[in-house]
């Protein structure tokens, strides 16, 4: 018996509904074949703030950005013979619809190998139809989709750092600035300019002026 006879029949892909009721009879869509390749793309989010007496703008960490999934989903009805837009492509066109309870599109997950840790919304769907039936009905689909990813509000928080190794830093203070803005750039919580205010003995946190360095210490648990 060859190798390519023991190897194992590759997991199918499944997207899975977790939140939103898009479908009427079922809560997970799955495609025909597995995809052969998938674009996943992560990144964080950058600006830049003038200094009096620098040459050019310091950049500082702004935000993480939301991750994007990019595949091409593979859709067959031909030995059913049933068109395949009744069947799935429908079904991929309602992921775009706003939920009415959720007020965004349905939160899925992409059950395959280790993207089914994500959360996301679909974004996009350009669908191309290949194969047909005799009579003209489609039978075949390739759907090109970008999913995004979803993390609501509270879930971010849960999981922003409570504790920082960075040593203390000085926070030079320009025109714009205010005590959540720097805490929201320095510790990713906008929350926590507390902090700032006790280790710079900052009674009201609405008098800052430009020019005045903060010391910004580092998080403790």
């Amino acid at each position: 018996m060859s190798g390519s006879q023991n190897a194992p029949e590759p997991e199918k892909i499944l997207i899975k509904v977790i939140e939103g009721e898009p479908f009427e009879d079922r809560q997970e869509l799955p495609v025909s074949f597995y995809p052969t390749e998938f674009s996943l793309n992560e990144s964080v989010e950058y600006g830049e703030q003038n200094i009096p007496g620098l040459t050019s703008p310091v950049t500082q960490f702004g935000s993480g950005g939301a991750a994007t999934l990019s595949m091409e989903l593979l859709f067959d009805t031909y030995e059913q013979g049933r068109d395949v837009r009744e069947e799935f492509v429908d079904d991929v066109d309602a992921l775009l619809e706003v939920d009415e309870e959720l007020h965004t599109p349905p939160i899925l997950r992409v059950v395959w190998g280790n993207l089914t840790e994500y959360k996301w919304i679909l974004e996009s769907a350009d669908k191309r139809f290949t194969t047909f039936h005799p009579d003209g009905t489609p039978a075949r689909a390739r759907v090109d989709v970008t999913f995004k990813e979803y993390k609501p509000p509270d879930e971010q928080l849960r999981d922003a750092p409570r504790s920082s190794a960075d040593r203390t830093k000085v926070w030079r203070v320009t025109e714009g600035d205010t005590l959540w803005s720097i805490a929201s750039k320095e510790y990713g919580d906008p929350e926590r300019w507390r902090e700032i205010a006790t280790a710079n003995g900052i009674s009201n946190p609405r008098t800052l002026r430009a020019g005045r360095e903060l010391v910004v210490p580092p998080l403790e648990v």
